[in-house]
């Protein structure tokens, strides 16, 4: 692990280098040490905050040692508690940006699939797509959908895609099952249904190079792609469904016109699905891990519930509630994933 004396001087020297004229000529070069800025960013804007906390509790100390107030002393021993509680909180995260993570800076790719509940679930499905997707915007990554199986109501049967960035170590937390209550909008009698969809985060290989998938191992079929209702939109054989025979993995893309495309998009979610294995097999986990997490799409298998008649958004895992649904469901969930991060990942 690097010391932070060590990352201190290394952001300074690539200052100085980003700082150089003649670096506007070498734009690969430009990148690279961009892309380490942004990280070492992380580390230095960490350690201002310590350091910005340091000073307010030996203000609190002075502050104790100079009054003799006991209202004033007791909201300044309350504060201090709070200080080092926070100080303690930043710590670790800076031990763990310093320490680095195996999949810090992977990409992500999501599967959501409509559980039980019909029409609804598949809406909802949608719903979730659409809120991760102006997530992913508001932190600055780029979205892309590989594949996608809509229905006549407009819902997701499926939608699988990327979020290029580092999403991964961020959306991990997602992967489950979701219920939702709420009344429909096809519901006339006003009654309140309850659907569920799951929902898979995997990290994206940086390269296939880490993954080593060979093409003998690789059975690809071409078939054409399909509608909702299943009426055929493609009269040529564009969708591509690939097997890769070591493991049984079986991947499909028929989202794109073009063969090729819908190609390099399946190969894309299978890279991943390999990455997730081996990385589960390095870790010893136990195996069927994502199985485990996104179960059989049942209503008892939730790890977050959203009910919309009482404006509340419940992570079953952590015990906490969030109010103002609307604005979660349009992206707005910071709040939520920061409680994830702080909670399980201590």
């Amino acid at each position: 692990m690097p010391s932070l004396d060590k990352i201190k001087k290394e952001y300074t020297e690539l200052l100085n280098q980003l700082g150089d004229p003649e670096l506007v000529s070498d734009w690969e070069k430009f990148e690279e040490l961009s892309k380490r800025k942004k990280e070492l960013d992380l580390v230095i804007d960490k350690d201002k905050e310590i350091e910005e906390i340091d000073k307010r509790i030996v203000e609190n100390k002075g502050m104790l040692a100079d009054h003799e107030d006991l209202e004033l002393n007791s909201l300044a021993e309350t504060e201090s508690v709070q200080l080092q509680e926070a100080k303690k909180k930043l710590e670790r995260e800076l031990e763990k940006l310093l320490k680095g993570g195996s999949s810090k800076s992977y990409s992500a790719i999501m599967e959501i699939r409509a559980g039980t509940g019909g029409d609804e679930a598949s809406l909802f499905a949608a719903d979730l797509y659409k809120m991760y997707s102006k997530y992913a915007e508001s932190q600055g990554w780029k979205e892309q959908i590989l594949d996608a199986s809509r229905n006549e109501v407009g819902g997701y049967k499926e939608v699988v895609f990327e979020i290029k960035g580092e999403a991964f170590d961020v959306m991990k937390y997602e992967a489950g099952v979701h219920r939702v209550q709420r009344t429909p909008e096809t519901e006339k009698a006003g009654r309140i249904h309850t659907s569920t969809a799951t929902v898979a985060v995997l990290p994206k290989p940086k390269s296939i190079k880490e993954i080593n998938i060979k093409p003998d191992e690789l059975k690809v079929d071409y078939f054409r792609s399909s509608g909702p209702g299943g009426q055929n939109v493609n009269k040529r054989e564009t969708a591509v469904r690939i097997t890769h025979k070591p493991t049984g993995i079986v991947v499909e893309s028929q989202k794109e016109r073009n063969q090729l495309r819908n190609r390099e998009n399946a190969l894309a979610v299978l890279s991943a699905k390999l990455l997730e294995k081996k990385q589960e097999e390095e870790m010893n986990r136990v195996g069927g891990k994502r199985k485990e997490q996104v179960g059989a799409g049942t209503r008892s298998e939730k790890i977050r519930t959203y009910n919309f008649p009482q404006d509340r958004i419940t992570d079953h895992r952590i015990k906490k509630s969030w109010s103002r649904i609307e604005e979660i469901m349009e992206g707005k969930l910071d709040k939520i994933i920061q409680a994830l991060q702080d909670e399980l990942e201590e």
